[in-house]
């Protein structure tokens, strides 16, 4: 394979990548397994600090698990929609603007492709090729002033529906024992599956970010951890309390 030819396709993934890490879904995606993990870990070991009834721990870790997935749902589909919105807002306030004082508008465009190191009289050839496409206008004006992608914004509804199921995915690792062995034999296998998908996550964001992939996965071992033993403590000494 030429020089040229590994370049081209090293770009085309880079540009996949992008696309992905920007997308409402795959953003949903990291933080919601990673969230359904860390508070149902951390749950789980403060119900068992104040109680040795494993029925509590089952009822609360499920109870957990819905009413986090429904949480990252709606906080997802309400941040993603208000984004869309707030972008479709700002290109109507444009496309009037556009409308009112061409010649100004498309000076803004022209700075802000200037900005970018594109040559004054190219963009003054490209910004008069705008002048009768206000669509086309606004895609650019969106792209290069207000830095977004306006084909990349993500669907809140997919985004939402991502984030419930990868909250319970990781909400569920560290519940899965409970239902199916005795209160010592659950509470190892849950701690070693949490410790082990802690380490899968931080190992992958470490891969996915060109970090290094040991150090991450120790460091989100690390947080789960802290949280898991916080949270015992204060169940110890709450179930101290109540006795």
């Amino acid at each position: 394979m030429s020089e040229s030819a590994g370049a081209d396709r090293a770009a085309a993934e880079r540009r996949q990548q992008a696309i992905g890490v920007e997308s409402g879904a795959a953003r949903a995606a990291v933080l919601g397994i990673n969230d359904g993990l860390v508070t149902n870990t951390a749950l789980i070991l403060g119900v068992v600090g104040a109680t040795d009834v494993i029925g509590v721990v089952q009822l609360t870790g499920l109870a957990s698990l819905v009413a986090g997935a429904c949480s990252m749902a709606a906080g997802e589909y309400v941040s993603m929609r208000a984004q869309v919105e707030l972008l479709e807002r700002l290109l109507e306030d444009e496309r009037r603007a556009m409308i009112a004082a061409p010649e100004r508008e498309r000076a803004v465009i022209r700075g802000a492709l200037e900005k970018h190191g594109f040559d004054p009289v190219i963009t003054e050839q490209a910004t008069r090729g705008l002048a009768n496409n206000i669509d086309r206008a606004l895609d650019v004006y969106s792209r290069v002033v207000l830095g977004v992608n306006p084909d990349e914004l993500g669907s809140p509804r997919a985004a939402a529906l991502t984030s419930a199921i990868a909250f319970a995915t990781g909400a569920l690792i560290p519940l899965v024992p409970w239902y199916l062995a005795p209160r010592p034999v659950a509470l190892g296998a849950s701690l070693a599956l949490a410790g082990l998908a802690a380490l899968g996550i931080g190992g992958a964001l470490g891969h996915l970010s060109n970090h290094r992939v040991i150090r991450s996965a120790l460091r989100q071992l690390l947080v789960v951890a802290l949280a898991s033993a916080i949270t015992f403590l204060v169940g110890r000494l709450l179930g101290v309390i109540a006795s």
